[in-house]
């Protein structure tokens, strides 16, 4: 029975999308010349960025692609942690996407943009 057990996203700017991530709680390394970094989750999955120069030294033809391949999510604790979350990636100069809302499904709900443009979404419960 297979499973997924990683996600890995090709970043053009190694050291910013550290930086983000790390401000998601992400226990990123602090490697960004190496051009490959992975972390556990705490659900073991792991998490996995590359640089572009990577994927190109076994791809030589790799190109990135136009539009939106994945999306991230991260459940917060609370409704409170959503809106400081959301706040302190903004002030740290990343994309918000949408600012904090009470989504009609019952939960807070916000949207953020990481350096590569990939949407990662911050919830929790109401």
């Amino acid at each position: 029975m297979t499973r997924l057990n990683a996600i890995g996203i090709v970043t053009s700017d190694m050291a910013r999308s550290i930086e983000f991530y790390r401000l998601l709680d992400l226990d990123v390394p602090e490697t960004p010349g190496e051009g490959h970094v992975d972390t556990f989750l705490p659900n073991g999955v792991r998490f996995m960025l590359d640089s572009e120069d990577v994927v190109r030294s076994f791809r030589p033809e790799w190109k990135r692609e136009t539009g939106n391949q994945l999306g991230l999510a991260f459940e917060c604790q609370g409704a409170a942690e959503v809106d400081d979350l959301y706040a302190r990636i903004v002030a740290a100069g990343f994309d918000g996407e949408k600012e904090p809302w009470d989504a009609d499904w019952g939960q807070r709900y916000a949207q953020l943009r990481d350096p590569d443009g990939v949407p990662v979404d911050l919830y929790a419960s109401r």
